[in-house]
């Protein structure tokens, strides 16, 4: 699918992004880069880095960013969109970083939307009470293969999401959580739609397509301009552009094996 350039979004998907991670407790800013750490989650993709845009580290620079990683026992690695620091990739390449993978962007502009089809059956709002987020909690986690068993704790993470201006979407069949996801704080008006999980019983129905057209109608109500997110491949990827999502734009996931 080709890239469509849409007024700089890029750069402002790049601090929108950016600006999440400074405001995370746990961020170090080191040389021309940002850092986030989850103490209580060691996966990568709850820990990296984002460069300044236009950033051309030294290796001293990038050596120093390897040290904040390894001194919190996390993986470093970056995620960024490399039209944003063109520098950034080469200088990496050259301190031995390897490329995990090239993920495309998209965004949905204002007017595009197109509603999917019906889903007959299923029931989508905005969860509250406790047993419904640790509902989209339990989807999110087995959907995303994560180890273990789903935590209670974790719900505080949507509760925050919502009470700070995100939006928090599930959906029930008969009453069983089926799907579900979110759109984080708004910075500037643009908002990530993601967690996205959908329970292994209810795929292929259309509850990820429906998930994502409800979370961006929301965005798009309460005055937000670009909703944007990762499709995880291809076949997300068809599904997005279906509900009027275009391809923007590509994200660099890179780390030091």
């Amino acid at each position: 699918m080709p890239y469509q350039r849409i007024t700089a979004v890029d750069f402002h998907v790049q601090h929108h992004a950016r600006t999440l991670a400074l405001r995370s407790l746990g961020h170090v800013r080191t040389g021309p880069f940002v850092a986030r750490f989850n103490p209580e989650w060691a996966s990568p993709m709850a820990n990296y880095a984002i460069p300044d845009d236009h950033a051309e580290p030294s290796a001293a620079d990038i050596r120093a960013l390897i040290e904040v990683f390894r001194a919190r026992e996390r993986k470093p690695r970056l995620e960024f969109l490399p039209s944003c620091a063109p520098a950034v990739e080469p200088a990496l390449r050259a301190a031995g970083f390897k490329v995990e993978s090239r993920a495309p962007l998209m965004a949905c502009p204002p007017g595009d939307l197109a509603a999917p089809k019906p889903v007959a059956g299923l029931e989508l709002f905005e969860p509250r009470a406790d047993d419904d987020l640790f509902g989209l909690v339990t989807v999110q986690h087995y959907a995303y293969g994560e180890p273990g068993r789903p935590d209670w704790p974790a719900i505080g993470g949507l509760r925050a999401t919502y009470e700070n201006g995100g939006i928090v979407v599930l959906g029930l069949f008969e009453g069983e959580p089926a799907g579900g996801g979110s759109c984080s704080v708004p910075i500037d008006g643009l908002t990530e739609v993601g967690g996205i999980a959908v329970a292994e019983r209810f795929r292929r129905r259309g509850v990820g397509a429906a998930v994502a057209a409800r979370l961006t109608e929301l965005a798009f109500e309460r005055g937000l301009r670009v909703p944007w997110l990762e499709p995880s491949g291809e076949i997300s990827e068809r599904v997005y552009a279906g509900i009027g999502y275009r391809a923007i734009g590509e994200k660099l996931n890179i780390s030091l094996p």
